[in-house]
């Protein structure tokens, strides 16, 4: 048997979605030379390639895309500058110290990377983690299949299905319906409000899809494929939709298996690594951006957020960031069931410029931030889910000697 192969590498980047491409970028404008993006589907670009639909790209190039446009300029861009783009190709292991098991159709190779950056982005809750009963018939999918099915395959899924949630991705589901004929029967949330801010919550109806709130999928029916579904409405009535399919949506979490694989640190609440705000894992050799850290995020944060990690991994390269050992955790509490980054390096070498949290439901009160027990920081505060909190890391002033950082949301 041949020895497997084993290629070095300045740095390899994980994911070749908008995060992914905008550090490829970025890295080599500033003098990096071999930076190699590893893809595991057959064309880069990341979700956007599903998004038939604008608004993409206006912060980023000053034009607005349609999805599909948007990663494939991303992906004319990378080229450009000498990006080696990698597709069909798949990391089975991270090792210590930047060493990555891959393979391909051409066989296995292992790369070995002064620097890896991990931008695998995240994916949408499936059916079995949503406990609904039922059968298993088909038409019952998340929003990254349906619009793979309509921009990828050209094949329509159903014609009138019901929609669940009310997030960002949500909305993008019923401008995709309406691109090809599909009439949505309605669209259902289980809390009493959308998600997704206001104006945009005003969409579906707009668009003539009718709107329940404190609903709850109860039941899926049908055998070889969906005939209706269930659902609990907020007075307690069982109200029963004709349909032909069901498109699960949001509930975003981190396409995070390759860490949890790994020996890098997982942080239970956010889903995703553990980092500082240099974007740095607890193995140096290891940096992370884009939605694997917080999901879920928009094309254009993580476009801008992969850049600005790709900065400090050139710094890093250069030996400019100081060591990982010398960070503080932050440790999150209350009603927030996130923050990013957990580490923080009180050096004096800008990363990251906010905190950034979110609470799992509606709160009103203090966001607070102590050292050691004691209140550092706070301001009232009010946020409902999914919506990004950020906290200026340069108005902490955080003393040093300080073992533990917490960040609370007191409710009031």
């Amino acid at each position: 048997m041949n020895p497997i192969e084993i290629e070095n590498v300045d740095v390899a980047i994980i994911g070749g979605g908008p995060s992914g491409l905008s550090a490829a970028v970025e890295l080599r404008k500033l003098g990096v030379n071999k930076v190699v993006v590893i893809e595991r589907e057959p064309e880069a670009g990341g979700i956007p390639r599903h998004c038939g639909h604008p608004p993409f790209g206006f912060w980023e190039y000053g034009r607005i895309y349609t999805g599909p446009d948007y990663a494939r300029r991303n992906v004319s861009e990378a080229l450009k500058v000498g990006v080696d783009i990698r597709l069909r190709h798949s990391v089975t292991k991270l090792g210590a110290n930047g060493r990555l098991e891959i393979v391909s159709p051409e066989g296995a190779v292992t790369l070995q990377a002064q620097r890896v950056l991990i931008a695998t982005g995240a994916r949408e809750t499936p059916r079995s983690a949503r406990l609904v009963g039922g059968d298993r018939p088909l038409g019952v999918i998340n929003t990254g299949a349906f619009q793979s099915y309509l921009y990828l395959e050209h094949l329509k899924p159903f014609d009138r299905p019901l929609i669940i949630g009310t997030e960002l991705v949500s909305l993008s589901s019923i401008m995709s319906c309406r691109r090809v004929g599909i009439k949505p029967v309605a669209m259902i949330e289980a809390n009493n409000r959308a998600t997704a801010r206001w104006p945009l919550s005003l969409f579906p109806r707009l668009c003539g899809v009718p709107m329940h709130y404190g609903a709850q999928l109860v039941e899926i029916h049908g055998t070889g494929r969906v005939e209706g579904a269930s659902v609990r409405l907020a007075d307690g009535s069982l109200k029963e939709f004709d349909c032909d399919g069901v498109l699960l949506t949001g509930r975003f979490i981190p396409e995070s298996s390759l860490v949890r694989l790994s020996e890098l640190k997982l942080d239970p609440k956010s889903g995703g690594p553990v980092i500082d705000q240099y974007g740095r894992c607890s193995d140096p050799a290891y940096f992370a951006a884009g939605n694997l850290l917080r999901p879920v995020e928009t094309a254009g944060w993580s476009f801008r957020e992969g850049r600005k990690i790709a900065s400090f991994i050139a710094r890093d390269l250069n030996r400019q960031l100081p060591p990982v050992e010398q960070t503080v955790e932050i440790l999150c509490k209350g009603e927030l069931k996130l923050c990013v980054p957990q580490r923080l390096s009180l050096s004096p070498v800008q990363g990251m410029k906010h905190l950034q949290m979110r609470v799992s439901k509606a709160a009103r009160g203090r966001l607070v931030v102590r050292a050691d027990g004691k209140d550092l920081w706070s301001r009232s505060a009010s946020s409902l889910p999914e919506r990004r909190i950020l906290i200026p890391i340069s108005s902490l002033n955080v003393p040093q000697g300080v073992q533990q950082l917490e960040v609370d949301f007191v409710a009031e």
